[in-house]
């Protein structure tokens, strides 16, 4: 005997549609009762470390199995080339020359003050070694961790090991893409909604303290639920150095997201472009309370401009400290690249702060030109956590005789070695751009005067 359509039994739609709204108001309430209101008043219940700690613990084991697999099959160690694809000599090109150059019949020792042939060779070895493995590009791609963090995307090393291991994997693909890109995207939404509504509503209110109170507020209560919506575990350090109104903070650069990490802990004006889209719409309403600072395309090209509407802002003590990262482009969390010296030029306080993320849990670095900004926030979102320390640094001032150049060159190696960061002199504007005809002619000045003196 068969069952026909008519036969079988169906649920009615409305006992359904109850059930699917019931779902939906316990997710909300657990959502409510257990992250937004402690993320409101910036309490933490601890279930954030103990994630971490738990992760730790699975990422020892995973790496302790590799490399177990490893000699099994009697592979290579397992590493990873933390020194770069070939090894470069510590000595300059300078030393090099003069080392290598072979004085003439009858002459002494001393270096002949004329071209040999033989000094291209030197410049073409180190022209090959920059194409192969230079400081600038590097700098521009995922840092590799030594173990991995079971992402596919964390090690290109990783080969297949083992059926347990692999099956852990795919644990931990179902938990990130079924559960936490869930959660990470309904906190997100809340934290973007109670920002654009809150503001709104705040703009009504009458010029006064009252409503800058109420701002700040809003602000800090959004910033700090889009952080739950990374599990962004954040530890500050010196906060005696908080920035103060009135100031400009500086800081290294490695996501957008360093704008939601540091504006957990103090609200601050924002620098920049306008823009179109959602980003434009939270602009146009954060901007109804907030003192920030965004440009037009055509304006933000007239650095006079720039420079005074800066300056009126910094002037006012009521205002908020200016957040500016003035590398002008991400950096991938190994280093500390050229500061722009447009905001040293602008004078008042300098606030430094070094970020610094744990690159165990998730990438936090943006590559701009691979990945749009959807497709990054998607891969921080389906990360295991964002876990970074900031550090407060003491506030700087331009000392006498100093320019803005050597005042940002102080500021940013101050910054590097709070972080533990690698300082370089190269522009991060070489990350798309071409390499300067003065940068060029320094290094045609300098072996003129290895070879003729000065």
């Amino acid at each position: 005997m068969s069952l026909t359509w008519d036969d079988m039994n169906w649920i009615p739609l409305d006992t359904i549609a109850a059930l699917l709204g019931l779902s939906i108001g316990v997710w909300l309430a657990l959502l409510l009762v257990f992250i937004i209101v402690p993320a409101t008043f910036g309490v933490s219940l601890g279930v954030r470390r103990m994630y971490m700690k738990t992760l730790l613990l699975v990422f020892e084991w995973a790496t302790l199995r590799i490399e177990r697999g490893i000699k099994e099959q009697k592979h290579r160690r397992y590493r990873t080339n933390l020194d770069g694809i070939i090894k470069k000599e510590a000595c300059n090109l300078e030393d090099e020359i003069v080392k290598n150059r072979r004085p003439g019949h009858g002459e002494s020792n001393n270096t002949r003050e004329e071209f040999e042939l033989a000094d291209v060779i030197h410049f073409c070895r180190r022209g090959v070694e920059s194409i192969v493995d230079d400081e600038v590009t590097t700098r521009f791609s995922a840092e590799e961790l030594e173990s991995w963090n079971l992402l596919t995307r964390s090690n290109n090393n990783f080969q297949y090991i083992s059926l347990r291991l692999t099956i852990l994997w795919g644990l931990g693909v179902a938990f990130r893409y079924g559960f936490l890109l869930p959660l990470r995207l309904t906190l997100a939404f809340i934290g973007i909604s109670w920002l654009v509504i809150g503001t709104t509503v705040v703009s009504y209110l009458p010029n006064g303290r009252a409503r800058r109170s109420c701002s700040e507020l809003v602000h800090l209560m959004s910033m700090r639920i889009c952080s739950r919506a990374l599990t962004a575990i954040i530890t500050y350090y010196n906060r005696e150095n908080i920035p103060k109104k009135g100031g400009i903070c500086v800081a290294n650069h490695t996501s957008p997201i360093d704008t939601i990490i540091l504006a957990n802990h103090r609200c601050y004006a924002m620098v920049g472009q306008k823009h179109g889209g959602i980003l434009g719409l939270i602009q146009r309403s954060i901007v109804k309370t907030c003192p920030h600072v965004f440009f037009e395309r055509s304006e933000a090209k007239d650095r006079f401009l720039v420079t005074q509407r800066l300056s009126d802002h910094i002037a006012d003590g009521n205002k908020l400290p200016i957040l500016i990262f003035p590398e002008g482009t991400c950096i991938n969390n190994t280093s500390v690249m050229m500061f722009k010296k447009g905001s040293f030029e602008i004078g008042g306080v300098i606030y430094p702060v070094a970020i610094k993320y744990d690159p165990h849990f998730g990438d936090a670095f943006w590559n701009s030109s691979k990945y749009g900004m959807v497709n990054y926030l998607l891969r921080m979102m389906s990360s295991w956590a964002i876990v970074c320390n900031v550090w407060y640094l003491p506030p700087m001032t331009c000392q006498h005789g100093e320019n803005a150049v050597q005042f940002a060159n102080r500021v940013k190696a101050e910054i590097a070695r709070k972080g533990g960061l690698v300082d370089l002199v190269w522009d991060g504007g070489l990350k798309r751009a071409h390499v300067k005809t003065t940068m060029k002619e320094e290094q045609q000045k300098q072996y003129s005067k290895t070879i003729v003196g000065n």
